[in-house]
């Protein structure tokens, strides 16, 4: 089953949010899923009401087996687990590049989790360190949030060359926009732009709204918490959109 990974090379685009709501929508379809906190800040984590602390520390981690599967802790919802984020995590990249086969180590340390779970979603920093080579390895799809602005359109962009210039499969790089405020006129321009540039953009947006900003006061995901909300149609419409395409492979 697949391994999904939540990432872009810049912060504040909503990767978190769309791995912890992403994540419950998969459990609720009653598929087992493990959401992996790889983020320092842990914030994923926060949402989902797990206490950030792991009993091994980075270097220790990433042997996997047992130090992974003893850290996955149970959430609030039913077929959702937690690999909790720890601060430990921010030495992620210098603990990579001291075993071998460095870029492969995150592939190998969830391939034992693969027969428990349906999905594996990771929550990941923004950084193209060694740590993204990881996700870029381990993962077989790449949920890239863009807001539609000129920097985060940019950094986009950076991530396609560096997939290209690292051999990396471009196909299983799939973008959406997020953050989405239609009343402004640039955000309209730019999707519009890169609709008819990029055919490889999913179709469905996540829009800018309190619902999604409120998941840090009420720990929870938006589909649990406001399921009638705008919002939480938006991410059962991605994730749908989402299934379409990792099922047509």
């Amino acid at each position: 089953m697949p391994t999904l990974a939540i990432y872009h090379t810049k912060g504040g685009v909503g990767k978190t949010a769309t791995a912890v709501n992403l994540a419950y929508l998969a459990a609720q379809s009653g598929a087992d899923t493990l959401l992996c906190d790889l983020d320092p800040q842990s914030s994923a984590t926060f949402y989902c009401r797990v206490k950030p602390k792991l009993t091994s520390k980075a270097k220790t981690f990433i042997k996997g087996g047992k130090h992974i599967e003893n850290n996955i802790k149970g959430t609030d919802y039913d077929h959702f687990d937690l690999l909790p984020g720890s601060l430990s995590h921010r030495h992620l990249a210098l603990a990579f590049a001291q075993v071998k086969r460095s870029k492969q180590r995150l592939r190998e340390m969830l391939e034992p989790l693969k027969g428990e779970y349906a999905y594996i979603i990771l929550d990941c920093p923004p950084t193209l360190t060694l740590v993204a080579e990881n996700i870029l390895c381990a993962a077989d799809y790449i949920l890239v949030p863009v807001v539609p602005s000129t920097l985060s359109l940019r950094a986009y962009q950076q991530l396609c060359t560096f997939c290209t210039k690292k051999h990396y499969d471009q196909r299983k790089v799939l973008a959406f926009f997020s953050m989405v405020e239609k009343g402004k006129k640039l955000h309209r321009d730019i999707m519009d732009q890169m609709f008819k540039q990029c055919s490889g953009l999913l179709h469905n947006t996540i829009p800018y709204v309190a619902e999604i900003e409120k998941m840090g006061l009420v720990r929870a995901p938006v589909p649990a918490s406001t399921p009638n909300s705008p919002a939480a149609q938006a991410y059962h419409h991605l994730w749908h959109e989402v299934q379409d395409r990792v099922s047509q492979v």
